[in-house]
C-alpha cells in the first residue's frame, strides 16, 4: 500500500491515510512510516480500533517496548493487565474513575506537564503510540512541541553556550513538582537519575534538537539554580505557539511521536465526572543519550 500524509502544521506533524493498522504492515510500509515520522515527528493515524495486542505488534516494528512505569507499583492489580501497555487514564484497576482522594490521580496530573517520555530511564524512549479507547466530551487535548524547529530558532550564542551540556533527569523529580512523592525505597532505587544529553542529532532528519523535559532536574556542573534557570528558559522558548500544535482526539486515534525531539503535554478535563482511556507504548531507544548510535531499526532491520 502507498502511504499518504497531509501536514496538520507548518514545521512538523502529518496525519497520514491510505493504512489499516489492524493488518500486518509490511516491510515497505513501515519504512514509509518510518521515514514520515522522521520528517514530521508526530503521526496521527485516523480510524484506528486497535486491539491491545494489534498496538503491540505495530509498536514492535519500531524496536523493543519497555515496561510501562505503572508496573513499579508492585502487588497492586493492573486494569490493562499487560506490562507493555502504559495506562493514560482517570480509571482504576476495577475500570472506575478514580476517586478525587487517590493519590494515583496526582501521579497521572504530572503527564500535563512538558515532558517527553521516560527520559528517566537510562536508555530512554524512542517512539510513543497512543490509542484513544474512550475520551470526555470536552478538555483532554494533547499539545506538541517540535524540538528540532526551536533549537534551529535558538541565537548561536545560545547553542554554542548549550552544546555541550548534560542534564540530570528523574522521574521522581517530576513528580516533586506536583507534590506527589508517594514512591518506596525499592521504586527509588528502580529509577536513579541518570544524564542526558541536551543537545542530541537527531538520527532519521540530521538536525540537531534540544533534548530536556520536567523531568530534567539541572544541569550537571552548574549551580542547581543557575541550571535549571536555564532549562526553564529554553523549555518556555520551545512551547511557543509557533512550534507547538494541539491534538483534538477522535475517538480510535492512534497518535505517534518521536521523543528525541518532541515535548508533549495533556491538557485538562473533568477527570472526576468523564472516563478518559489513552493506552500507549513506548519504544526503547538503541542506547544512552551520551553513546548513541544513528539509524532506525524497523522489523530488525536498518531502514
Amino acid at each position: 500500500m502507498t502511504v499518504s500524509i497531509s501536514a496538520l502544521h507548518p514545521v512538523f506533524v502529518g496525519e497520514v491515510s491510505h493504512v489499516d493498522l489492524r493488518a500486518p504492515v509490511g516491510p515497505g510500509t513501515c519504512r514509509e512510516i518510518a521515514r514520515a515520522l522522521d520528517r514530521f515527528a508526530v503521526l496521527v493515524f485516523r480510524d484506528q480500533p486497535l486491539t491491545d495486542d494489534q498496538q503491540i505488534a505495530f509498536s514492535r516494528l519500531f524496536g523493543s517496548i519497555e515496561t510501562a512505569l505503572g508496573s513499579i507499583r508492585e502487588n497492586q492489580k493492573t486494569r490493562l493487565g499487560n506490562r507493555l501497555l502504559a495506562e493514560v487514564s482517570n480509571l482504576d484497576a476495577n475500570g472506575k474513575i478514580r476517586t478525587a482522594s487517590d493519590p494515583w490521580r496526582l501521579m497521572q496530573r504530572a503527564n500535563q506537564l512538558w515532558h517527553t517520555d521516560s527520559s528517566f530511564k537510562r536508555v530512554p524512549g524512542k517512539i510513543s503510540f497512543l490509542s484513544a479507547h474512550e475520551l470526555p466530551p470536552a478538555g483532554g487535548e494533547t499539545e506538541f512541541a517540535d524540538l528540532r524547529a526551536a533549537y534551529d530558532a535558538l541565537e548561536a550564542a545560545t547553542k554554542e553556550q548549550i552544546e555541550d551540556l548534560v542534564a540530570e533527569h528523574s522521574v521522581f523529580h517530576s513528580r516533586a513538582l506536583l507534590g506527589y512523592t508517594d514512591f518506596t525505597d525499592e521504586q527509588r532505587l528502580a529509577f536513579p537519575p541518570v544524564p542526558q544529553s541536551l543537545v542530541r542529532l537527531h538520527p532519521g532528519s540530521g538536525r540537531k534538537t534540544l533534548y530536556l523535559a520536567s523531568h530534567a532536574s539541572h544541569i550537571i556542573g552548574w549551580p542547581v539554580d543557575q541550571g535549571r534557570a536555564l532549562l526553564k528558559e529554553l523549555t518556555e522558548f520551545s512551547t511557543q505557539p509557533r512550534f507547538v500544535y494541539q491534538h483534538h482526539w477522535r475517538l480510535n486515534d492512534l497518535v505517534v511521536w518521536d521523543n528525541r525531539c518532541t515535548l508533549h503535554r495533556a491538557l485538562p478535563y473533568d477527570d472526576v465526572s468523564y472516563r478518559r482511556d489513552m493506552r500507549r507504548t513506548t519504544v526503547e531507544d538503541i542506547a544512552p543519550t551520551l553513546q548513541q548510535d544513528r539509524g532506525w531499526v524497523c522489523s530488525g532491520r536498518s531502514v
